[in-house]
């Protein structure tokens, strides 16, 4: 450990104590109880998520300094059930000259009981005029392993700009590996200096020296950056994720400002491909940055930060309490009837206890972690108000979530309206945690997360001859 490392872990730990005592004293008004959360200042990206053991880990971007942001290291939870998660401190830190920016975004690949975490190391030179685009800036990959997930060994430096296509600007970042027969492989997010975004594959035979191998694009440009590349099949469908910056024109209008979606892979991504159009993962206000792994049990979970990057429009009343943001609740990512759907994981059901099951219509108030289920809904009517300002429903074949004041003092914090189009209203499900919504469509085709700030908790639903549950959460 240097004197660096020495400096940030007391400044990290009297971040989090203060923080700590503060709460104790004034309270936590929107802490959640099921979403993981920075424990002070600022979370972003889910990074090294995987199951060693029967223990789960997620590491998190974290700027406990600054509840806006800031340098960026990875702090970390475990978890035997993917609900009850145990903070574990800061594992990693900027604390060398290829990362002392930022330990950026990356994964963990499991073999021979090592954990090996690739991440980006970032750096921004300050001496110079420089646009931090195609000038001034370090994308460095580098791989550190444990074998417990617990005590990490020395960081390596595996690759530098100058190991990356020179069409490139100095946006590539964000490592994904996985192995196939005796290869393995590494696929990045990269943004071209003619400002189009795609995929870099590059490959190994050892883990730690890769070479560049080739190229995953769409037929035309689709914007200007891939962030956070995942690559993954679930129920033999091919799925290439990735977070993209830069989408203009009428049907980006309505949406966030970047989105989070995925191609459907037709072939080789090693070899001859084709992509699917770009579907999102969630149409909701706060979602970016999705990472998946694969649970022993053989299922695909997939965890986001339940945020949004560079965006103006909305808020989170926490940051006058010290901190901000969260990640969704983990979820199930499976195929039905040809389609990718999510579901929060099963693990869920142990914590629910039913205190209604009704037709036609519900109302709940004093809850706030709770899940509503309504199914069998006929002809589309379907609406859902949540604390008086946050509404559900289905109107001219979309589905909408919608706040009635965008008022940045208010239940929204500035939110306004999201909606996708949905043919036919099958069912709903409802996930709400003290200051988080999650909401899945006919079985998880479609979902939207947002994050809302009631003083009082209360839902009221409508659907005629539908059959509705709600389930308190322990």
């Amino acid at each position: 450990m240097n004197a660096l490392t020495r400096d940030f872990v007391n400044l990290v730990n009297t971040a989090e104590e203060n923080q700590t005592a503060k709460e104790q004293t004034s309270g936590a008004q929107f802490r959640e109880k099921l979403h993981l959360m920075p424990p002070v200042g600022w979370l972003n990206d889910p990074n090294g998520l995987c199951q060693m053991d029967g223990v789960f880990h997620a590491f998190f971007q974290y700027s406990p300094f600054n509840a806006e942001g800031g340098v960026k290291m990875w702090g970390h939870y475990t978890s035997t059930n993917l609900i009850d998660w145990e903070y574990k401190g800061v594992s990693l830190y900027p604390d060398q000259p290829f990362d002392c920016h930022g330990v950026y975004s990356g994964s963990a690949f499991l073999e021979d009981g090592t954990m090996y975490l690739y991440y980006t190391g970032n750096v921004k030179l300050e001496d110079g005029d420089f646009d931090y685009i195609n000038t001034g800036r370090e994308a460095n990959t580098v791989l550190v392993t444990t074998k417990d997930g617990i005590h990490f060994g020395s960081k390596k430096e595996l690759l530098r700009n100058s190991d990356y296509p020179s069409d490139l600007t100095c946006h590539v970042r964000d490592p994904k590996v996985w192995k196939k027969d005796d290869t393995y492989y590494m696929i990045q997010g990269a943004r071209t200096k003619n400002d189009v975004g795609q995929a870099l594959i590059f490959e190994s035979s050892d883990k730690i020296n890769w070479h560049f191998r080739s190229r995953v694009e769409s037929e035309k440009p689709f914007g200007y950056m891939w962030e956070c590349p995942d690559y993954f099949e679930t129920d033999g469908i091919k799925i290439l994720s990735s977070s993209v910056q830069g989408l203009e024109g009428k049907e980006w209008a309505d949406r966030n400002v970047y989105q989070s979606g995925y191609f459907l892979v037709d072939g080789d991504i090693l070899d001859s491909y084709k992509l699917s159009p770009y579907h999102l993962w969630d149409y909701g206000f706060d979602y970016y940055a999705p990472q998946s792994f694969e649970a022993e049990d053989g299922r695909r979970i997939h965890i986001s930060w339940m945020g949004m990057p560079d965006c103006e429009e909305y808020t989170n009343p926490t940051i006058k309490d010290g901190w901000q943001h969260c990640f969704t609740f983990p979820r199930e990512v499976f195929i039905k009837d040809g389609k990718v759907c999510q579901k929060p994981v099963r693990e869920l059901d142990a914590k629910k206890q039913q205190l209604q099951d009704v037709q036609n219509e519900l109302t709940q108030s004093g809850c706030p972690v709770y899940e509503v289920n309504v199914n069998g809904i006929k002809e589309n009517h379907f609406q859902a108000v949540l604390s008086d300002e946050l509404i559900l429903d289905y109107e001219n074949g979309r589905f909408q979530m919608h706040f009635t004041t965008k008022s940045k003092t208010s239940v929204s914090a500035g939110r306004s309206l999201r909606y996708a189009e949905v043919g036919t209203l099958e069912n709903v499900k409802i996930l709400a945690d003290t200051s988080s919504v999650e909401v899945f469509v006919n079985d998880g085709e479609f979902v939207f997360s947002t994050r809302y700030y009631p003083n009082d908790y209360k839902i009221v639903v409508h659907s005629p001859s539908a059959h509705i549950t709600f389930d308190k959460i322990q």
